[in-house]
């Protein structure tokens, strides 16, 4: 498994849209609900296939602004191969990797 959180420029909306046309991978769920008051949350879930581990590898992405900026959580599981070893060859950091690319241009240091 892999985790990335990070800030962008955008709202949740515009991220949610953008992701719409992330190519990396088969968009396999999505959500976006606004709980009020201004705050809205994104959940994308991705699969793609990776050789090099033999599996499938899922990708849930959250999107949110419920502290007044916009983070994006990517979350990649699944991509490890056996059932005692949990060894994936770097799918998982890839896989999570791939949607901080995504982003780079509006990525908030």
């Amino acid at each position: 498994m892999a985790q990335l959180n990070f800030n962008i420029s955008l709202t949740p909306r515009e991220a949610y849209n953008l992701l719409q046309d992330f190519e990396s991978a088969e968009l396999v769920y999505d959500d976006f609900k606004s709980p009020g008051e201004g705050k809205y949350i994104a959940i994308m879930i991705f699969e793609k296939y990776y050789f090099r581990a033999e599996n499938r590898a899922s990708l849930t992405v959250i999107i949110d602004n419920f502290h007044d900026i916009t983070s994006v959580t990517a979350i990649a599981s699944g991509s490890s191969q056996g059932f005692i070893f949990n060894f994936d060859w770097g799918a998982a950091d890839n896989f999570a990797e791939s949607v901080r690319k995504f982003f780079r241009d509006y990525i908030i240091e």
